[in-house]
Formats: C-alpha cells, structure tokens, sequence
C-alpha cells in the first residue's frame, strides 16, 4: 500500500472516454491528488484537461513519462498497457489498468473492489480491471452466493457503442443520422452495421464457437469470485446504445431461494441498487443508469424451469463502475 498525504497520478488516455471519466472522479471523490500527469497519444498532446479549475496540459507518452508517478492508470487500450505498464512500474509507479492486457495472468491481481480487494496487497506493481460485464455480473452475484452457493450462471451481455471507445459512439452517431436520411453508411469499429442492429459478435472467435471476451467472462468471474467450480456461460452482443452495458443473467443455486429474498440480499448489498417494481414498469434501463456509481437490479424472479433458479436483469455504466469508478476504487484502497 502507498503512504503518502498526496500524490502524483498519470493518467494514461487521457483525453478517451474512460480517461476523462478517471479524471472527473479523482475530483468528485476528492483524490489526494498533488500533481496530474494526463498522457495521450502525439496527435492529442497539447490538449487540455481541467481539474480542480486549472487546466492540465497532455503530455505526449513517453518512456519517461513516469519519474515520480506514484499511481498510474491506464485507460488508452491494451496496446499501450502492454508497452507502457512495466515502465511506469520500473519508475516507481503503481499501475491501474483499465484494459484487458493483464486481466488473464494469475500473478495480477483482477479487482472488483467490493468483492476481492483483500487481494489488492498482493499486487507487484499492476492491478487489473475485469471486463465491465464481469464487474457488473460478480457484483450481484457474490451476495447470492455467499447465501446459497451458486452451481451455474447464464448471461447475455448488451454492450454499448462506449465500450468500443470514442470511434464506435461516433460511428453509431454517423450511422444513425446516415440511415435516418437515406444515405449510405460508414463503417469500420464494427464488422457490421451498428445502428438499428444487434451485433452477437464481442472478441475473436475460438474454435469452441465463442469469443475470447465470452470465455474471459466467465474465466474472471470465477476467478474475482474464488471459486472454481461456479460454471459460467456467455454471449455477447454489441446493441445500438451509446452508453450502459445490460445483463440478463439466469442463475442456478445449490438451494432454493424466494425471489423477494433474492431481493433483499441484494438491497442490502455494496455497489447495487435494487431498481424492481413490474407492475409500476420500473426497472433498469440504459437511459436511467447513465452516470450511476451503482449497479441497477431488476427483473428478479423465479425460474419456473428449475427447482433453484433466479432470473435477473442488471444495468452497469461501463465507463464509470465498469471502468473508472472501479480504477479509482482500487487506488483508494491502495492509499488508506
């Protein structure tokens, strides 16, 4: 852990998606911040970025980028994690990173802070981010279990143009206004058509059928979760919503439990929001959870096809608890 009274923190990516909202939240949740390093590719060097009320040059990254960097996140993709992050480590710093360069090797910590972040000490220098779905996912599912031990959990994530980064919003935009004219699209952060379609389609394929990003899924969920016997399954599908990551997740448990408990278990849990009233039509969509530190719950109800199913809809903003919240979290755990 760091033991200082201020610190000074890069911010890798700055001026993306996810890096504007890492700075946002250092301010809103007042970070002992001393000094901001912003760091960004060539073409975005020289831009600015306020905080606290000063504005903040970006600076070019470097491999010299890090002397005296206590925190470094990175939020400009696994490119530049792969390159940038044992450097920053070599120069003292303590690496957050938002991308999936590291969220498969053991020796890193993968973090959902209200789940797992007893294992924050162990970290020699990199901590990891999971996926947004994972964050999302384990976060409703360890109170379950920790209750009635889940056997098996089924999901199907509904990811938003955000978690492509700056490109794939742009491209739904143009997309959108395009089709809504009758003109002829554009496209190239997508393999297909994003605007008015569904796309089932997240990461390479294997040769099983799924994705890398499926099997991660479950892959970090048991492993945020500690328990290797919970079976988990996945599809993935890219929809055309600019922000917000939804879940339907059918769950299976060792013992039956009420759905009104299921509800209780959950209100009473960390980092969720039970958000569940059918005959009212509340429950949680995209729109309503925009710019939301919790994760929206709702949906809950019996599964009438086994003895001990629930099934359940959740609702995550994945650039901030799926990405930045969660980033900043593990750096605040890191300074108590």
């Amino acid at each position: 852990m760091l033991q200082k009274k201020n610190y000074t923190v890069a911010v890798v990516g700055a001026t993306g998606v996810i890096g504007r909202e890492v700075v946002e939240l250092l301010e809103e949740r007042n970070f002992p911040v001393h000094e901001l390093i912003p760091l960004a590719s060539e073409r975005s060097a020289g831009e600015k970025v306020e905080f606290f009320g000063r504005n903040w040059a970006v600076e070019k990254l470097a491999g010299s980028s890090f002397k005296g960097v206590d925190i470094a996140f990175f939020a400009a993709g696994t490119a530049q994690s792969l390159a940038f992050a044992s450097v920053a480590v070599s120069a003292g710093a303590v690496v957050i990173d938002t991308s999936n360069a590291f969220r498969n090797d053991p020796a890193i910590p993968l973090i959902v802070p209200e789940v797992n972040s007893h294992v924050i000490p162990r970290h020699a220098g990199i901590i990891a981010n999971p996926h947004s779905s994972t964050i999302g996912m384990v976060l409703v599912l360890k109170p379950i279990h920790d209750a009635a031990k889940i056997r098996r959990a089924v999901v199907t994530t509904f990811q938003s143009a955000s978690g492509m980064g700056k490109n794939a919003i742009d491209e739904l935009a143009q997309q959108t206004v395009s089709l809504l004219n009758f003109r002829d699209i554009k496209k190239s952060a997508y393999p297909h058509q994003i605007a008015f379609n569904c796309i089932p389609h997240d990461g390479e394929f294997l040769d099983s059928g799924d994705t890398t990003e499926e099997i991660g899924l479950a892959n970090e969920t048991r492993r945020i979760m500690e328990d290797d016997t919970i079976r988990v399954t996945a599809t993935s599908v890219h929809v055309p919503v600019f922000r917000c990551y939804s879940e339907s997740v059918n769950i299976e448990m060792e013992k039956k439990i009420p759905a009104d408990e299921i509800r209780a278990i959950l209100s009473s849990a960390p980092g969720i929001l039970v958000y569940d009233d059918p005959a009212r039509n509340l429950y949680p969509m995209a729109i309503d959870v925009a710019g939301k530190d919790e994760i929206y719950v709702g949906r809950i109800r019996k599964d009438v096809s086994l003895p001990n199913g629930i099934n359940l809809w959740l609702v995550i903003d994945n650039v901030r608890k799926g990405a930045a919240l969660n980033a900043v979290q593990i750096a605040e755990h890191l300074v108590k």
